[in-house]
């Protein structure tokens, strides 16, 4: 608290709802002062503000000078009156006294002759005053009778009949083309907003949104991240209450749970890895290590190790209980894009934007397979995925190609191809192990059947795909669009069964409730907003 013998002043902080108090800069309230100091012995106020100040000497008349005497003589226009002569003890000569009353008697009538002219003046100014108003009357009166008998023009020449004798040309038209009173009406519904579909909407954020993760234990436990260099955990239902994750000094690109949902890593552009004690929200430890920003993060199937790619080309491998560094895997020539563990654990598959892949021993950090060149990708990978059984790797690429890798070989099985644009996302089926879904920027989404190699059904978009999400052991799928639309498919009919409006913006990432009941989006609207899908859990 700061002591009340000094001088202080109270400043608001840039975050709203937070008032600090700050001390008086001494040397700033010298330095004020002293431009306005005045040479020694002088004041540097005016001198009638100064002796208006001083003590009079008595509650008399005031003090000749004073402020006050100034302000009576400006009020009284400062005429001093004419001299008197009578009170002079100086001789007056008879012919001068003539004079004077002469002069007296001059300017006694030149006083009336005024007084004469002030009220012929006056009574000009009224008579000026009352033609006016009698003018104004009158023209009001004229315009109500204008239209008093414009009104009845129009009532005696509304009604107009017609003989058969006027009738030039009957022209039968159909009821069906005349236009409706509706359709008219009709005509402003595009200025109409369209209606919000979302049961929750989060607005914590004040940039873009780029990613989300929920909790695998907690069914409303939400975590957001985005482009304002923040991340916030909060729950759905509970409005705008959240925590913020503080200590990024950059977008955050990335978040994930761990399996057992006891701790949040959190990657950004800023090059650090951050982790999270859920229970108690609170930072565990920081990862540090790449030189450039973290692209994605990813949890270790069974244990609290954490990956994480970067911007510099490199895979970063750490130990989260003991925030200790296991490994870093070298060898990609660009952006490491996409990457994961394989369901097993005991392998690490990595994309980058120099269109490899490659596969990597944890352990050793060996690079055991690297997958380029013909027959694969042509372009920078985007995403991959990974089947259950750890077998296949499947990725996405800028050139609008998908493919297939066994793993254990490093060799390309094969080749899916129905997308024009680049893919921009991947998913496989958790209902059958054989079916799997892509995205691109081509608007489409194509479901794939896996042991035929071919398109199972083709999902047409307005704009282009940024994510998807299988929803559960279900059949459907969730798709996040360009126009800011979520969509529910049927995975086996190709037939969209729900799209859910409320985003204004692209969909940046989907993730779904631990009891599947909810699913979550963000945008780069800049929120976050959550809908019901319990009816296809």
């Amino acid at each position: 608290m700061p002591r009340t013998a000094e001088p202080s002043c109270l400043k608001w902080s840039p975050r709203p709802c937070h008032l600090f108090q700050a001390k008086a800069n001494p040397r700033r309230v010298a330095s004020k002062f002293s431009r306005l100091s005045a040479p020694e012995g002088r004041s540097i106020l005016p001198k009638a503000v100064t002796s208006a100040m001083s003590p009079h000497p008595s509650r008399g008349e005031p003090k000749e000078g004073s402020f006050k005497r100034l302000k009576a003589q400006r009020l009284r226009g400062s005429r001093s009156p004419l001299p008197s002569l009578a009170a002079s003890a100086v001789p007056v000569h008879p012919a001068l006294h003539l004079s004077t009353q002469i002069l007296s008697v001059q300017v006694l009538q030149l006083k009336l002759d005024l007084k004469l002219l002030d009220l012929i003046v006056s009574c000009l100014v009224r008579l000026h005053q009352f033609a006016y108003s009698v003018s104004r009357q009158t023209m009001n009166d004229v315009n109500k009778e204008r239209m008093n008998g414009a009104d009845d023009d129009e009532d005696e020449e509304g009604e107009v009949f017609l003989d058969d004798e006027d009738i030039i040309q009957e022209i039968p038209v159909d009821e069906e083309d005349l236009p409706d009173a509706e359709d008219e009406a009709g005509s402003d519904t595009d200025d109409v907003e369209e209606p919000d579909d979302s049961m929750h909407l989060f607005t914590g954020h004040t940039g873009e949104l780029y990613t989300v993760a929920c909790s695998p234990t907690d069914a409303k436990l939400v975590v957001t991240g985005g482009g304002d260099d923040k991340s916030f955990m909060w729950k759905i239902g509970e409005g705008d209450m959240a925590l913020e994750l503080q200590g990024h000094n950059d977008s955050v690109s990335s978040l994930a749970f761990s399996a057992d949902g006891q701790l949040l890593a959190s990657g950004s552009f800023d090059g650090l890895t951050k982790i999270w004690d859920v229970s108690s929200c609170s930072l565990k430890c920081t990862l540090e290590g790449p030189g450039g920003g973290i692209e994605w993060v990813r949890w270790h199937p069974r244990g609290n190790v954490v990956l994480a790619g970067s911007e510099d080309s490199t895979v970063w491998m750490w130990n989260a209980d003991k925030s200790a560094y296991l490994n870093i895997f070298s060898g990609h020539g660009s952006n490491v894009t996409c990457g994961d563990f394989t369901p097993d654990g005991k392998t690490i598959c990595t994309g980058s934007d120099d269109a490899s892949l490659r596969i990597w021993n944890p352990r050793s950090g060996e690079n055991i397979h690297v997958v380029r060149g013909h027959p694969f990708h042509t372009d920078g990978l985007t995403c991959l995925t990974i089947t259950s059984d750890s077998t296949l790797a499947i990725t996405g690429s800028k050139d609008s190609s998908i493919h297939i890798v066994n793993i254990t070989t490093g060799k390309v099985v094969s080749s899916l191809r129905a997308h024009t644009d680049s893919i921009e996302c991947i998913g496989l089926s958790q209902r059958s192990f054989h079916w799997a879904a892509t995205g691109g920027m081509d608007q489409k989404l194509v479901i794939w059947d896996l042991q035929h190699m071919s398109a199972r059904c083709t999902c047409n978009h307005e704009e282009g795909v940024t994510c998807l999400l299988w929803l559960g052991t279900s059949q459907y799928i969730a798709s996040g669009c360009v126009d800011g639309k979520v969509r529910v498919w049927d995975s086996l009919s190709g037939d969209c069964i729900r799209t859910f409006s409320g985003h204004s913006d692209a969909i940046q990432s989907l993730a779904i409730s631990a009891n599947g009941e909810f699913l979550v989006s963000v945008s780069l609207d800049k929120t976050a907003r959550v809908f019901e899908i319990a009816e296809f859990s």
